[in-house]
């Protein structure tokens, strides 16, 4: 899910055409800013725009243990390709990979953007390591979510994903109580909203299979 931008080298005697257009396209920007904010998949660059604003050590804090909780979402939906049978829980593991991965690269820029570290200190973790991060699953869990197949995978990834979301959601709902960075606390949001749905989704999905 690595995305890939060109690089354009402008000729001299367009540049100032290029910075007229650039302006004028700025200026319209402006004007109707907001119109896509139902695409999702936009959401992480302006987030990430916007957060170098005030912050405080908990916005820091929910970026460092958001960061290694969407990376093991993402493995787990990883996981889906060749052994889920359940079209519904496909589809979900894909949309979990579109919106998870974007968001990380999102929280390493505040980090960058703040002068923080993408993993805490190491006498801060000592105490607090990801295995101990609300619905963070255990290297046994991941085991067994690996080596089951077909129906079983689609009930154990529904089961621990249900876990997981859950604990992303403590973690956001913490992030907005203790927060400062209006861009963190923005995401935070998004993360209560849309898990919240899936956790809904797969209670269903489990009831059927």
């Amino acid at each position: 899910m690595t995305a890939f931008k060109r690089s354009f080298r402008i000729p001299p005697h367009r540049r100032i055409a290029v910075v007229g257009a650039v302006t004028v396209g700025a200026l319209l920007l402006t004007a109707c800013g907001g119109a896509d904010s139902s695409d999702s998949s936009a959401a992480p660059a302006t987030t990430a725009t916007s957060a170098a604003g005030a912050f405080n050590d908990a916005d820091v804090a929910f970026a460092q243990g958001m960061i290694p909780h969407h990376q093991q979402a993402l493995e787990m939906a990883e996981l889906a390709d060749g052994r889920a049978s359940d079209q519904e829980i496909k589809t979900l593991a894909g949309q979990i990979e579109k919106a998870q991965d974007p968001e990380i690269q999102t929280m390493r820029s505040w980090l960058t953007s703040w002068g923080k570290p993408e993993s805490p200190s190491v006498d801060h973790g000592a105490s607090h390591g990801s295995g101990e991060m609300p619905g963070m699953m255990s290297d046994e869990d991941m085991d067994a979510l690996m080596t089951a197949k077909g129906t079983d995978f689609d009930r154990k990834f529904a089961q621990t994903m249900i876990d997981h979301h859950s604990g992303a959601i403590d973690m956001a709902k913490d992030e907005q109580k203790n927060g400062r960075n209006a861009a963190a606390k923005k995401l935070a949001d998004e993360v209560i909203k849309n898990q919240s749905a899936e956790v809904e989704q797969m209670r269903s999905i489990l009831d059927r299979l």
